[in-house]
């Protein structure tokens, strides 16, 4: 073969892969498609899984696996109960048919005829289809948890002590009130282009300042805020809105003279800087004041005699810029830039990946149809109960004797890109409350409906007395916004949960837990982040593939940066619905003492100046959704547990290893003692393995030591870094 041949036929294989790929993508959007004309067809009354099975060329258990409500009755006799409240709670099969040593996929569910979800299909092995055992007796029946619900007090957990208590919902015509809109407020298309600003990125420590093609060297002995606008503007008179930093972090110059990192940052953001002032914000997406965050400040400037306005931000909010050139730093965001633009043609980059994110998400909001007049927010009790109730990532590490004092090996799994694996569907309309009679009074594929539809559920929980794996749903513990996973065989507890949560307690593979509704809000199920989710895979897709295929080093890393980036926006975008109770940061000099808010925390103070912070509440934010990200994050925290590869027919997550296997949970990734024949496609929500250190080691009994095993795991083992998880 000669070199014209070879390169032919290097052309030929190129266009195979193409076709390969718009191929699979036309399979996936098809089988997408069934699988939603599957979900339709069970919200007819009189549906059968027979009947929907051959029209779909599908068998019955992967019907059941699309649409559980499809799954046949089980002929049980309820037995009464006490009336705690609507019941959600399987019986405890025998324990030979649900062995908690291996990972067996998960049960499917159907109701059961008093409210109770029941194992209605678990696959046999392979070897032989054992004939499943009668159900025990329910734990409540239609009649009894038709009547009034105890009153709605967490449990205590012995082993835990002291419990935070979750807020609820009031009875009667209060608690009523709070299912509306807030009046006059919506989620809207914008009516407006947003402005680009002339950005740079700048090296603190090697002194390397980089403006669209040119790089500069600059002189930065103390890297002061000052010191950097002043010299900054000496280089390029003609100034600029934005400069990122990229590497030095100045704003940690002088942390050894703080008790606190975050009062570093604050004295750095608020020393004198003749000729500027602290920038009062401006346009449409108005920000004002300065931003402490111990690693990733904003601090935000205006010329004392002028219209000049310049913020001062990390580019670490974007991607880890570690070793990274600023020059590559540059063409990175000049990437993104235009990923997103072959998306949306207004595409800007604003100053974080949220601002970008929520920006960009208002753009796909329709204009025509139903809701072409916007999302309506929710009222503020909602959005607070939300924010005291939905937690987010999981976080947690397992230590002996839940685990070996020595470890036979820590592997790490991370979900890529995990979140966009869940934005498909998300709560719209009005939201309804559904107390535990309602709950009770419903059929059993009303209840089951409610439970796989949007929504966030009070409920009583109980650990099965066999149990032997990790924890499934979260209770609140000590501290503010804490949370940790009961585990302990018959610990009851009252916490709010998401349904894909509260289906996993249900339906898990080593036995369904106790599951009692208290009370709900429920939504109609809608796609308000579909289409901003696509795009944004997309554009994620399009930069991994020319991080994959990019013969420059240097441009590989900035397609790989630029993918990261879009992770951001998608994460931080989601985060953004949330809208935490805003807090406000000040600084009053110690001689006006008496002029700091009688309601503000004192964070940090020197010999000239007090810096304090106090909350505000929630601000009238159109983009408010908490809804969303709640639910976002419970179907992430699920995955995590357990989650169907439908192409591999298999099934992945914590509970599908062995029990006493799982060491830690961070967020997407879940860390065991030994490997799993996990399949990976570089697709969002695959289960990544990032690490492997082998053993026998100490098992990690703080975080630092488990980042530290994780750090040599990741260098014994490097990832990709095409194929980062999340």
């Amino acid at each position: 073969m000669d070199a014209k041949t070879y390169n032919a036929q290097l052309a030929e294989l190129r266009a195979l892969r193409d076709d390969i790929k718009k191929t699979q993508a036309t399979l996936a959007k098809l089988e997408t498609d069934r699988a939603r004309q599957i979900t339709a067809l069970a919200g007819y009354e009189k549906a059968k899984a027979e009947r929907i099975a051959p029209a779909a060329g599908l068998s019955l258990a992967d019907i059941v696996a699309i649409a559980p409500i499809l799954a046949p009755d089980q002929l049980t006799n309820p037995a009464p109960a006490a009336p705690t409240g609507a019941a959600v709670a399987p019986p405890e099969p025998a324990r030979q048919t649900a062995p908690p040593s291996g990972p067996e996929p998960a049960q499917e569910q159907a109701p059961s005829r008093a409210g109770t979800v029941a194992p209605a299909m678990t696959r046999p092995a392979p070897e032989a289809a054992a004939e499943p055992e009668p159900p025990a007796a329910l734990s409540a029946s239609l009649s009894a948890s038709s009547s009034a619900p105890a009153p709605l007090t967490a449990a205590p957990l012995a082993a835990h002590g002291a419990q935070r208590t979750l807020p609820g919902i009031p009875e009667g015509p209060e608690g009523d009130r709070w299912f509306a809109h807030t009046a006059n407020l919506a989620s809207t298309h914008p009516n407006f282009t947003q402005q680009a600003r002339s950005t740079v990125f700048l090296d603190t420590e090697a002194g390397v300042l980089v403006h669209r093609d040119q790089t500069f060297r600059l002189d930065l002995p103390t890297a002061s805020a000052a010191e950097i606008l002043n010299t900054v503007f000496h280089v390029l008179p003609d100034g600029v809105e934005r400069i990122y930093i990229t590497a030095g972090a100045p704003w940690h110059r002088q942390a050894d003279q703080h008790p606190f990192l975050k009062d570093a940052v604050g004295a750095w953001l608020n020393a004198p800087t003749p000729g500027w002032r602290t920038d009062t914000g401006r346009g449409k997406d108005r920000m004002a004041g300065h931003f402490v965050h111990p690693r990733n400040p904003v601090g935000r400037y205006q010329r004392e005699q002028g219209e000049q306005h310049v913020e001062i931000r990390s580019a670490g909010e974007w991607f880890d810029t570690e070793g990274t050139e600023p020059a590559v730093i540059r063409d990175a965001f000049v990437l993104l830039w235009k990923a997103l633009r072959r998306h949306w043609p207004d595409a800007v980059l604003m100053g974080s990946p949220s601002q970008t994110g929520r920006d960009l998400w208002t753009r796909t909001i329709p204009t025509k149809g139903q809701y072409a007049g916007g999302y309506p927010v929710l009222s503020e009790e909602l959005r607070g109960l939300f924010h005291a109730t939905a937690g987010q990532g999981r976080t947690e590490l397992l230590t002996p004797p839940c685990v070996p004092e020595q470890l036979p090996a820590l592997v790490e799994y991370d979900r890529t890109f995990a979140y966009a694996k869940h934005t498909w569907k998300a709560g719209i309309g009005t939201p309804r409350r559904v107390t535990a009679a309602r709950f009770a009074a419903w059929s059993e594929k009303e209840q089951a409906k409610a439970l796989f539809a949007c929504g966030h559920w009070h409920v009583r929980v109980t650990v099965p007395q066999n149990w032997g794996h990790v924890g499934i749903l979260p209770a609140p513990a000590p501290g503010d916004r804490a949370w940790h996973y009961p585990a302990t065989p018959g610990t009851t507890f009252t916490t709010w949960a998401g349904g894909p949560e509260i289906h996993t307690a249900l339906s898990n593979p080593h036995g369904p837990w106790k599951v009692e509704i208290l009370d709900g809000i429920l939504f109609d199920d809608g796609k308000p982040l579909d289409d901003w989710s696509k795009k944004l895979k997309e554009a994620w897709s399009s930069l991994t593939a020319q991080a994959d295929l990019n013969g420059d080093p240097a441009q590989r890393t900035a397609a790989h940066l630029a993918a990261r980036a879009v992770r951001a926006i998608l994460l931080y975008g989601i985060g953004a619905f949330a809208q935490r109770p805003r807090t406000v940061t000040g600084t009053t000099p110690r001689t006006a003492e008496r002029d700091v808010p009688t309601d503000a925390e004192i964070i940090g103070f020197d010999d000239q100046t007090i810096t304090w912070q106090r909350p505000t509440g929630f601000t009238r934010d159109p983009n408010a959704h908490p809804e969303w990200a709640a639910h976002i994050w419970s179907s992430a925290r699920a995955a995590l547990l357990s989650q169907r590869h439908r192409d591999d027919n298999t099934y992945v997550g914590a509970l599908h290893a062995p029990p006493g296997s799982v060491v830690a949970f961070r967020t997407d990734a879940v860390y065991l003692t030994q490997p799993q024949a996990w399949p990976y496609h570089g697709q969002p929500g695959d289960y990544l393995n990032k690490g492997h250190l082998t053993g026998p080691l100490t098992a990690p009994t703080t975080e630092d030591e488990l980042l530290t095993l994780r750090d040599k795991g990741r260098t014994i083992q490097p990832t990709s870094p095409n194929n980062e998880g999340s």
